[in-house]
């Protein structure tokens, strides 16, 4: 649309400059054959005065040659008469040029009235040479032909007629400069009315280009300020003219994507600040972690330290005695080696736990992988248990399908996990309290896996020691029995399995569930003895 403008301003500046230079070209043409005309005129009236005063000088010459005798001046006389002929024959030339120029109407009368000059100058050479030849010698003021010549013929008919010619001339030359001084008046008030009418449209017309030029520049380089300075939300208006289309259409691209990269660059903001706050809370959840497992090393030290010490101080103390005694029989001595012996296993069983849970720890638990019937472990398990506590009742309940399941597992951890279980439920539920013992089938979203449950009657545990109850050292009650090592172990256990263990407690009773795969490394053993 501003290349139509520009072209169309263009085009009639340029149609106002065609027509001054053509009024120009056709007021400088005008001029110029004006000037040629007063030139020719002034041309023709210089030759017309130069004529007669040739003229007049051949007449006195000829005058001298009837006074002097016929040869007299001949030489002047040729002289004169070529002069004249030339003359006349320029005079000739010129008017025709001036008739083809301006007209038959306006030159009227000027080629004849020279073809009779040239006639009546013939004439009067002829009639002085007539004169000449007659050689009269009377005086010549008393001839008259002679003075008919000079009194008629030259002074009146030849003055009468250079006279005419020259007034003829003079009124050409004056018409045409008339002319010329009308035409340059009207070339001046054509340049005054030129300028009157052509001015204010020139300026009109450049105010108009500059305003249509100016107003698109100013709104891109407003839109443009505004969108440096990071307000993305600014678009420019897409009705300018053609040419600034693609230039607006970018820059509102531009500041589009500046605004997404903005908004992404906020949200990328938000989240690594919310990236960081949840990093902090880790790392400091893990510090805390990290000081609660220093706190419980140094416990678990001082317990280890404690455990190892209390065997180890009854072992020498047992001894000391012993061996202080001067005689003793031999219950005495057997009686001591027995207490020796029974601290020493429960050395032994100390260390061994502890050495599970290190190589549970370094993923170097190593277990005896076989089929193992389920249905038929839990049943010994629940067998073995009421032989222990024959006053506290034990119950067992056995999926039907579930009576020859099979899975790959170390069948001697599998028992010792289970029984951990058992001694926990036992240990902390009252004596008249039921602890069922079940197996069963569960699929979760993580897989297939068989169920053994363990279920109490006892007082529950905390919401805060539950979730710790899989830690070392754990018990239930301050001064409870054993270390606290049995249900940490249990999870080692399992978890070398590729299983899961799981704790439930409410104020009637707790739930551990102990998960076993059904398959082993891709491979069902379901329905095969």
């Amino acid at each position: 649309m501003f290349k139509k403008k520009l072209f169309l301003f263009g085009f009639l500046s340029a149609a106002v400059l065609i027509i001054a230079l053509a009024g120009v070209a056709v007021s400088a043409h005008i001029t110029r054959e004006n000037l040629k005309q007063s030139m020719v005129a002034q041309s023709l009236l210089a030759e017309h005065q130069q004529l007669s005063s040739i003229s007049y000088r051949l007449f006195k010459q000829l005058t001298d040659e009837l006074i002097f005798g016929r040869n007299a001046n001949q030489a002047l006389v040729r002289r004169k008469q070529e002069l004249i002929d030339q003359s006349l024959r320029i005079i000739r030339e010129l008017e025709i040029e001036q008739r083809q120029a301006l007209g038959e109407q306006l030159t009227q009368g000027s080629v004849e009235d020279t073809d009779e000059l040239e006639a009546l100058l013939q004439a009067i050479i002829t009639e002085f040479r007539a004169i000449i030849a007659e050689n009269d010698q009377t005086p010549l003021s008393q001839r008259a032909r002679f003075q008919q010549l000079l009194e008629v013929t030259i002074d009146n008919q030849f003055r009468e007629a250079i006279n005419a010619a020259v007034t003829r001339q003079s009124r050409m030359v004056s018409a045409t400069n008339a002319r010329i001084d009308t035409l340059n008046t009207a070339l001046v008030w054509f340049t005054i009315l030129l300028g009157v009418l052509v001015g204010p449209f020139i300026v009109f017309g450049c105010f108009w280009l500059f305003n249509q030029l100016y107003q698109p520049l100013s709104e891109i380089t407003t839109g443009t300020r505004l969108i440096a300075s990071g307000d993305y939300k600014t678009r420019l208006p897409e009705n300018l003219d053609s040419e600034f289309d693609s230039l607006v259409q970018s820059l509102n691209q531009l500041a589009t994507r500046l605004a997404e990269h903005e908004q992404q660059q906020e949200q990328q903001n938000q989240q690594l600040q919310f990236e960081v706050e949840q990093r902090t809370r880790e790392l400091t959840e893990a510090n805390h972690q990290l000081t609660m497992l220093d706190a419980r090393r140094k416990q678990f030290i001082a317990d280890v330290s404690h455990e190892l010490r209390t065997p180890l101080t009854v072992i020498r103390g047992e001894a000391q005695v012993t061996l202080r005694q001067q005689t003793g029989d031999e219950a005495v001595y057997r009686e001591t080696l027995n207490i020796i012996l029974e601290q020493a296993v429960g050395l032994s069983r100390l260390v061994d736990d502890l050495l599970l849970l290190a190589r549970a720890e370094m993923s170097e638990l190593r277990l005896h992988l076989a089929p193992v019937n389920l249905a038929e472990l839990v049943q010994n398990q629940c067998r073995h248990w009421q032989r222990l506590m024959p006053k506290r009742q034990f119950d067992l309940e056995i999926a039907p399908q579930l009576n020859e399941c099979l899975a790959m597992a170390d069948e001697q951890r599998l028992q010792q996990a289970v029984a951990i279980l058992m001694d926990n439920a036992t240990k902390y539920s009252p004596l008249e309290g039921r602890v069922t013992l079940s197996l069963s089938r569960s699929d979760t979203q993580t897989g297939e896996y068989y169920q053994i449950q363990v279920v109490d009657e006892g007082e529950g545990i905390s919401p805060a020691d539950l979730q710790h109850i899989f830690e070392r050292f754990v018990r239930f009650k301050p001064r409870a029995e054993g270390m606290g090592l049995g249900l940490a172990i249990a999870k080692a256990i399992v978890q070398a399995h590729h299983g899961d263990i799981r704790a439930q407690s409410s104020a009637s009773g707790s739930v551990f569930s102990l998960m076993i795969p059904v398959t082993a490394n891709g491979v069902s053993l379901e329905n095969k003895s």
